[in-house]
């Protein structure tokens, strides 16, 4: 906890949170995008519509799910559709306003890793996976990114291209028949980024309460560009951190709980 009163993490979540608006159509990862899209759900945007890989839509969890196969999900759905419906009618049928996404590894494009750690053959990490991570950031309307900052996570060229952000930046997106607008916002515990109108690289627009420049450098692998005019985050309210800790609270309860019946 800084002096703040809120982790980095806290102002992460809460900071993409608000960048939902009520009327979206929101992809959900699993991880720190959940938490976003339920801040966001349990605060200022009531009516989002929040849909998981496994085919849950309209889902409104009390506690953030482990995975898109958790029970949580489709109990609170307005409905659950099979996963070939998911992807071909709401994703591909340009349904999904806003697809949110993490990162293991991220480069300035916003090109997005998520296989692999170093050689695809022999890696020192073997990262999850795709999933529909590549279907998503190609035919969601826009893409948001969340993840902690750290040199080995923002790198100048990921080791494996899993999900296509801005690939070599330009209008690259475009000569491949891509007519969605990619990653349009990043949101990291130090900083939001926005894509240069241009050239697609991500740029640092708003530093959180405390973070200066340098911060932001020494955890980013790649030089990283400032906004000419450089916003503050505003600090969390004590309603979004009331709501986020209260769902996080929820959250671990619940899960310690059914370790334990596992257990016994």
């Amino acid at each position: 906890m800084s002096d703040l009163g809120f982790t980095p993490n806290e102002m992460m979540t809460i900071a993409a949170s608000r960048a939902l608006k009520n009327d979206d159509v929101c992809f959900v990862g699993i991880g720190a995008p959940s938490a976003a899209c339920n801040v966001a759900r349990l605060t200022h945007a009531p009516d989002i519509t929040l849909i998981y890989e496994s085919g849950t839509i309209g889902t409104a969890p009390d506690v953030l799910p482990l995975s898109i196969g958790d029970g949580e999900l489709c109990e609170t759905a307005v409905t659950t559709v099979a996963v070939p419906e998911m992807f071909r009618y709401w994703l591909q049928g340009g349904r999904i306003s806003i697809g949110f996404l993490g990162a293991a590894q991220l480069d300035k494009f916003g090109n997005i890793n998520t296989t692999v750690i170093g050689d695809y053959a022999h890696p020192k990490t073997r990262l999850p996976g795709g999933g529909g991570a590549p279907e998503i950031a190609t035919s969601s309307r826009e893409i948001y990114i969340t993840m902690a900052q750290t040199k080995r996570g923002m790198v100048e060229k990921i080791d494996f291209f899993t999900s296509f952000g801005h690939g070599d930046g330009g209008d690259h997106r475009q000569r491949l028949g891509i007519d969605t607008a990619g990653p349009t916002l990043l949101i990291t515990d130090l900083a939001i980024w926005k894509p240069d109108p241009v050239t697609r690289e991500f740029t640092v627009v708003s530093l959180h309460p405390g973070v200066s420049r340098e911060e932001v450098q020494a955890t980013c692998g790649w030089v990283v560009k400032f906004a000419e005019a450089l916003d503050e985050t505003p600090a969390p309210s004590e309603l979004e951190l009331k709501t986020l800790r209260d769902l996080q609270a929820r959250t671990k309860a619940a899960h310690e709980g059914t370790a334990k019946e596992k257990a016994a």
